[in-house]
């Protein structure tokens, strides 16, 4: 157990080690690092681990993702939440349906009427009064960059049609 305990905190005190050193020199986090740092995506993390999906949106990429966030996903009704968290088929078409193939930084994704996802279905995007929509959730945060893509900030979870 003390062994156990020793080599947990060596590995975490190396792991910091190179986040730190990373940092230092101007590296990007990936896009789950990056998601993770910033606090405010614990149930988008929480369902792409759930999903299997971490090793992907870690991976080269590039990656466009419409990221909601925590009260994003507080608009959705608990036991609805819980549900598709545990039906990692559906979860997955969902939070894949929030990525797009390809780093589309906000200029670009305002001259465009749609986006296909890596789930096969388009997003529709629409620039309204100056704000940019996309199937309706507005984009609230833009032009996160990350080692491997960008993330733009939506202000409600999009569902692909099942």
């Amino acid at each position: 157990m003390k062994l156990s305990r020793i080599i947990t905190g060596s590995l975490l005190a190396t792991s910091l080690f190179f986040v730190a050193q990373a940092h230092n020199h101007g590296m990007k986090a990936d896009i789950v690092d990056t998601a993770v740092a910033a606090g405010n995506f614990t149930t988008l993390v929480t369902a792409v681990k759930a999903a299997d999906l971490v090793d992907t949106l870690k991976s080269e990429g590039p990656f466009t993702v419409f990221a909601p966030n925590d009260a994003a996903f507080a608009k959705i009704p608990a036991a609805d939440l819980n549900a598709l968290v545990a039906n990692k088929e559906a979860l997955t078409s969902v939070l894949t349906y929030h990525v797009v193939a390809g780093k589309v930084m906000a200029a670009d994704v305002v001259k465009l009427t749609k986006a296909t996802t890596v789930q096969g279905q388009d997003l529709a995007i629409e620039v309204k009064d100056g704000k940019v929509y996309v199937n309706g959730a507005q984009v609230i945060a833009t032009d996160i960059k990350t080692s491997n893509g960008v993330i733009h900030v939506l202000d409600t979870v999009v569902m692909p049609k099942m």
